[in-house]
């Protein structure tokens, strides 16, 4: 049997949890980029057969470019952290010494980084 089994089993299930959001934030932002390719092109499409331009690429501005791509690296980020982490912490089960719980440093920063890059990309949307 395994020493201190259910503890590492919670940490792997902490694990697990963390590369799904991660995967999650990357399917996010690979969705966003190809929506953008697709209203540009739409866009593009529109005003080669008419006079008129159409007000389409209104997610391709300047936030629009960088918007995706900046979810993918977060959700890549957070895969790297989440992996760092599980060892990290896997080690201080086996540790016979006693350690403090107190490190959320990266949990914070990354929560913080997501929180932003949502509200930015909300706000974005209502107000273009």
């Amino acid at each position: 049997m395994i020493e201190h089994y259910s503890d590492h089993a919670a940490n792997e299930r902490t694990f697990l949890a963390w590369v799904r959001t991660g995967i999650a934030v990357i399917a996010f932002g690979f969705v966003i980029e190809k929506l953008n390719i697709f209203i540009e092109e739409v866009a593009r499409a529109a005003s080669t057969q008419g006079d008129t331009t159409l007000k389409l690429p209104r997610l391709g501005g300047s936030l629009g470019r960088y918007d995706g791509l900046a979810l993918i690296v977060v959700g890549i980020a957070l895969i790297i952290v989440a992996g760092i982490r599980f060892v990290r912490t896997m080690r201080l089960i086996d540790d016979p010494s006693p350690h403090s719980g107190a490190s959320l440093r990266a949990e914070l920063i990354i929560t913080a980084v997501l929180a932003v890059l949502a509200g930015v990309v909300s706000i974005y949307l209502v107000v273009e």
